[in-house]
């Protein structure tokens, strides 16, 4: 329908298309509830008021809000393919996303971005992409690709491509890196996201004068206070690994709410079908004392804004029809009706659409390891005071602490009454044969090893056990799988979860999935793994070299605040 036609429609000259009646419409520019109904046209709201419609649908005196925007995540943290992702989210109120695919480009580079936006092409779901600034994260370890800004700009024009995923590498835009900034100038006509834990005073000016725009790293309120007051948006991420809403909610006012978003970042099936998406955020931001209609903005508009949606985010003449229709009181936010373009996609928790399976040989068999046999997890000991990687419940920041080990034959000896474990990441790209090691302590583990090839951000395998015949077996069951999670014990399979694409996501179902993996966290509990971390996501993030403060990679312990190799000996 032409414009002209779409506004004889909004001036109530002949029936619309559709028209939602009897909706308590939640009014994301003036904070108001209004009576009224929702007319549109080809999937664009075209009026709110008094409204007849071909086909009429009635809201029944609940309240109706703009779809929910999740401002930054990786759709390869939930295991899922676009497509499944997108039948778990939408039944959440989720309708957009704005996705940095930088899990599948660090193994399969734009093979793998190519990949993500082809497969997001026929769901309902609009997926935004944010090219990936950082393949590698750093330089101090290996991926499957590197991505400079000559290979971004390949790219740079494609649909949906917003501009550029989070800038991990905070001390290379600070100290002004030459292939960094070349990225950075690349991609100034669109957004650019940030990543920077920690970073304020002059550090934080200079990356913000460099074109950063947002943060979604925040742990503490003083951080998320500066940041806001220097021009950043601040996304509130509550993860699965990370949850930092609670610590940081209380630092949200009504001068300041416009900057800040939600984001999920990394979240876990199980999670997303326990707890919710950004419906999730929106619901815990209230009962931590959030206005509900402040908190429903910081999910919608101001994520729009930020990245230049124009046509999202409200509910208002213009605006595409994404509607999410509450069951209940406002501060509950139960999903009932889901509308994407005013199509009913979702009703009481159900996808109502199909979804095709992509099948691309370019993301698969990606374990490139060999002489498994001969990898050697023995960490060399010349003293039994050591540097261990601890673990902080509930984040990704890790500490770095001295602590006194045993030792035999001038080897790491595990004692059982200690929990500190070995730790290996193993490069599986390249047939380097590249294996770092190191100590964990927080874990918790007993009998047995966990293994990934989910290791952001280069995604070799990590491995972690208390004895190197569970982690060894553990690393050929990755390899026999092309890639997954597995739990090993007595020098057997427990249980795995296939990851074949890329070693990151598969085709299978939501639920088998889900439910894999919930059986996979019954048996990381039984096998002693602390309860207040998440099994998995939480090895995940111990090889990533740019969240503080101690990290592994296949070359070896990383300080990220030296930003430098370290032995593990004090």
């Amino acid at each position: 329908m032409s414009i002209v036609e779409k506004v004889k429609v909004a001036r109530g000259d002949k029936k619309a298309e559709f028209v939602l009646k009897n909706c308590r419409i939640v009014n994301v520019f003036n904070s108001k509830i209004e009576r009224a109904d929702i007319a549109m046209e080809d999937g664009v709201i075209v009026g709110v008021g008094e409204y007849e419609g071909i086909k009429e649908v009635d809201a029944l005196d609940r309240y109706v809000c703009p779809g929910f925007i999740d401002g930054h995540v990786h759709i390869e943290s939930s295991m899922l393919t676009p497509p499944r992702f997108a039948k778990l989210v939408m039944p959440k109120g989720t309708t957009t996303v704005i996705e940095d695919p930088h899990e599948i480009a660090n193994v399969c580079g734009l093979d793998g971005i190519d990949f993500m936006l082809k497969a997001s092409e026929k769901i309902p779901l609009d997926v935004y992409v944010m090219l990936p600034s950082c393949v590698p994260s750093t330089e101090f370890e290996n991926s499957g690709a590197v991505l400079l800004a000559k290979d971004l700009k390949k790219m740079k024009d494609r649909k949906n491509i917003l501009g550029l995923g989070e800038v991990m590498n905070y001390p290379g835009v600070i100290s002004c890196n030459k292939s960094v900034y070349e990225k950075l100038d690349l991609m100034r006509e669109g957004i650019i996201d940030g990543h920077a834990p920690g970073v304020m005073g002059k550090r934080l000016n200079a990356y913000v004068t460099a074109g950063v725009m947002t943060d979604h790293e925040c742990t503490r309120v003083e951080e998320l206070e500066e940041k806001v007051s220097k021009g950043m948006y601040v996304h509130i991420r509550e993860g699965s690994a990370t949850r930092n809403l609670k610590d940081l909610i209380v630092g949200v006012t009504p001068e300041n709410s416009n900057r800040i978003l939600f984001c999920t970042d990394d979240k876990q099936p199980y999670d997303i079908e326990k707890e919710g998406h950004i419906n999730y955020n929106v619901r815990l931001a209230i009962e931590n004392g959030i206005n509900p209609i402040m908190a429903i903005k910081m999910a919608t508009i101001n994520t729009a804004q930020c990245y230049g949606l124009k046509n999202k985010g409200a509910v208002a003449p213009g605006y595409d029809a994404d509607l999410i229709i509450l069951n209940d009181d406002l501060s509950e936010i139960s999903i009932g009706e889901v509308f994407k373009k005013g199509q009913l996609v979702a009703k009481d928790g159900e996808a109502l659409f199909d979804i095709e399976t992509i099948e691309d040989s370019r993301v698969l068999n990606t374990v490139n390891i060999d002489n498994i046999d001969n990898i050697t997890f023995d960490i060399p000991l010349k003293s039994s005071i050591v540097k261990v990687i601890q673990l902080i419940e509930h984040n990704i920041l890790t500490k770095s602490v001295i602590r006194k080990v045993d030792v035999e034959n001038n080897n790491f000896k595990y004692n059982s009454k200690l929990d500190i474990l070995k730790l290996a990441v193993v490069e599986r790209h390249k047939g380097t044969g590249n294996v770092g090691l190191g100590l964990v302590e927080g874990y918790g583990l007993k009998g047995g090893a966990v293994a990934l090839t989910i290791a952001h951000d280069s995604h070799n395998i990590i491995v972690v056990g208390d004895n190197d015949e569970d982690m060894r077996v553990a690393i050929k069951e990755l390899k026999r799988v092309n890639g997954g999670i597995t739990i090993c014990a007595d020098g057997s399979v427990l249980q795995t979860l296939p990851l074949e694409v890329g070693g990151l996501m598969t085709n299978s179902s939501v639920e088998a999935v889900g439910n894999k993996v919930k059986e996979m966290a019954k048996i990381a509990c039984e096998k002693g793994i602390n309860p207040n971390i998440d099994p998995f996501l939480t090895l995940a993030f111990l090889a990533l070299p740019v969240i503080p403060e101690l990290k592994l990679t296949d070359c070896g312990l990383f300080n990220v605040d030296e930003f430098s190799f370290i032995d593990i000996e004090e």
